[in-house]
């Protein structure tokens, strides 16, 4: 088994730069055309937000583990990670369309909410999994606020609508928890799971 790097099955560039932050070379194992990668990310009925995100970074990595035999590439570690953004037992997810994503914002105006997420490593047949949640509290933010944050194209893609670490910082009033999680890719329970697997870090 390769310990030099691992496969990262994620297009998210935020999670490449938290890797890159911890020293560890990585390869992307990306989903081809004839893979639904979004039917994955689906919310079950009375699903809580924990057993969502840990569930949906679990099919992500069979997904990503099964590409990387079919491709028949070399053998190493495989790292996926999700995050989703909880209001209570409500999951608030990727915005579907700008109005989605202003009705999410005004749901997380003058509120502490909850930011999840799972990271899991295919190490040979062994599996690690972990799961970070912080609390972020938003100022109040009117509707002129909401609509130009919403007009920079910065909240599409993301979960919950915002960046933690782009614009919508402004508005963040207090963050308690791993900034990295929040990020997408909790590096302290990511570094522990990879020293379980032999890396040095």
């Amino acid at each position: 088994m390769n310990k030099t790097f691992v496969y990262l099955a994620s297009q998210s560039p935020r999670r490449r730069q938290l890797l890159e932050q911890m020293g560890i070379a990585h390869e992307l194992l990306l989903p081809g055309d004839d893979e639904d990668a979004e039917a994955l990310e689906v919310v079950r009925a009375g699903e809580s937000p924990a057993a969502y995100v840990q569930r949906v970074t679990a099919l992500k990595l069979d997904a990503a583990v099964a590409r990387l035999a079919s491709r028949r590439l070399p053998s190493a570690a495989v790292l996926c990670s999700d995050t989703t953004v909880a209001v209570g037992r409500g999951i608030l997810g990727k915005p579907a369309d700008a109005a989605d994503a202003r009705r999410m914002l005004r749901a997380l105006s003058g509120r502490t909410h909850r930011v999840l997420t799972a990271v899991a490593v295919q190490h040979g047949r062994r599996r690690f999994q972990a799961c970070s949640v912080s609390q972020v509290s938003f100022e109040p933010l009117s509707d002129a606020q909401i609509r130009r944050y919403v007009e920079t194209g910065e909240p599409m893609g993301k979960a919950g609508a915002y960046a933690v670490q782009g614009r919508a910082a402004m508005h963040i009033a207090r963050i308690a928890g791993s900034y990295s999680g929040i990020m997408g890719l909790p590096m302290h329970e990511t570094a522990q799971i990879l020293r379980q697997c032999g890396f040095r870090i």
